[in-house]
């Protein structure tokens, strides 16, 4: 039966700073590194094995996939990298403290950029220093100025179903190292939850998820894989 590890990325540097990072690229911490090996290390001992790999396109998940790898031994695994598991773009909040942003705009309002499921926060302007128009690894991709978790599922599912999908179906097993709002995407998929309750599931750093399916990609089981 085909299985699925999902693994948000280790501590970043933004995460750290409480910081919102949506697309921008920033590094694992030290705490990071170390949560991306514990994963590796943990699948390891409990058996799991591959045959491929997805991630980001964003440095984060892709040192935390490396990591997860190499501690596992299994550096050589096919991985695709894609744009559309990046993180939600948190627009025009992208590199605020998220205190001072409170402070600044009230928790409530705040709440509803972080929160809601479908309202986005503030576009983020031409031209400003998280403008990514410039970056090659997004040359001829829509770039957007900002996303809610509705807009983040619009992206992610397709690519979901046209990429990801077919090869569990084949009976693959399948890691896919990503973002907390892109993993909420798929969780939400998966285990069939609410539009209100999904934006209140907290994905923690650097803890596999595994999912359990049948053959029709329905989830039998899912837990961290801490807990067994």
């Amino acid at each position: 039966m085909p299985r699925l590890v999902l693994i948000r990325h280790g501590q970043s540097a933004w995460n750290l700073e409480n910081r919102f990072t949506g697309w921008w690229d920033v590094n694992l911490t030290d705490k990071g590194i170390e949560e991306a090996k514990a994963a590796g290390r943990l699948l390891a001992e409990k058996g799991f094995d591959f045959d491929q790999c997805f991630t980001s396109v964003q440095t984060r998940a892709i040192k935390t996939l490396n990591l997860a790898l190499e501690e596992m031994g299994r550096l050589w695994l096919p991985v695709e990298k894609d744009w559309h598991l990046n993180e939600r773009h948190y627009g025009g909040l992208t590199g605020l403290d998220k205190a001072e942003t409170a402070a600044k705009h009230g928790d409530e309002q705040v709440k509803i950029w972080r929160r809601s499921f479908d309202i986005p926060p503030p576009v983020l302007e031409a031209g400003s220093e998280f403008d990514l128009s410039k970056d090659r690894r997004y040359a001829g991709i829509p770039i957007p100025s900002t996303e809610s978790l509705k807009d983040t599922i619009a992206r992610v599912l397709p690519y979901w179903e046209s990429r990801i999908a077919p090869v569990l179906t084949a009976g693959k097993q399948v890691v896919i190292s990503a973002h907390g709002n892109s993993l909420r995407a798929l969780v939400k998929h998966l285990s069939g939850i609410s539009d209100e309750d999904i934006a209140s599931l907290e994905i923690p750093t650097g803890q596999p998820i595994v999912y359990e399916l049948d053959h029709a990609l329905k989830a039998t089981d899912r837990y961290y894989l801490s807990e067994r």
